[in-house]
């Protein structure tokens, strides 16, 4: 991994707020005068952005877990090829909205692929590439789902092929997240996401800062 830049990735639930949070921090970096990527996966790039479309298009509930998995990992190898390596490389702070955590709680738990299936594909994929931070900003599976629905209907988003899976579903994801945070304290730091915005942002930054 390049030494020089920052790899900085938001997890959590559908409607955890995490992408707003991220949107602050990139703002609060570059008023810092620090050069910034941010991306989101499934998507990021303009292929990244096609593939997205498939993944998350409600009309496509027949598209099984292997192909989602699979496709999640294509948008994620162009991601890291086109846009993070590059980044990193040229010593910037790199913001992902979802990374290989994402895979392995939803498909590798909540599908039941396996972890070794998907950091299988991860070894290929990015190829040893791994956030220097992860901030887990934390909800339950009940208050996921209300606030993923509620901007759905909203929004009038076609993106709602995963918000439509089963509350166990969810709860699986919940589970395996706060497994993975268990496991890799160093790295992955959950964040109380029922709080407000701004003590969210003040809690986040609490963790970045030291890092900057």
């Amino acid at each position: 991994m390049p030494a020089s830049g920052l790899f900085i990735t938001f997890e959590g639930m559908d409607g955890s707020g995490k992408t707003t949070q991220m949107r602050r921090l990139a703002a609060r970096l570059r008023a810092m005068g620090r050069t910034v990527l941010e991306t989101a996966e499934p998507g990021g790039t303009p292929i990244g952005a096609k593939i997205r479309r498939i993944l998350l298009d409600g009309a496509n509930q027949e598209l099984c877990p292997t192909a989602e998995l699979l496709l999640y990992f294509a948008s994620r190898a162009q991601n890291v090829d086109e846009w993070i390596l590059p980044a990193l490389g040229r010593g910037e702070v790199v913001l992902a909205d979802r990374f290989t955590d994402s895979s392995l709680v939803y498909q590798g738990y909540g599908r039941g692929l396996g972890a070794e299936n998907v950091m299988a594909l991860d070894r290929i994929a990015c190829r040893g590439l791994q956030p220097h931070l992860t901030l887990l900003v934390d909800i339950d599976a009940e208050t996921s789902l209300a606030r993923a629905h509620a901007r759905n209907q909203a929004e009038t988003s076609s993106e709602t092929r995963m918000d439509e899976q089963s509350l166990e579903f969810h709860r699986e994801v919940y589970r395996a997240y706060h497994e993975l945070a268990a496991r890799e304290p160093e790295r992955v730091k959950l964040v109380n996401g029922r709080a407000g915005m701004d003590e969210i942002e003040a809690a986040i930054w609490r963790l970045v800062s030291p890092n900057v």
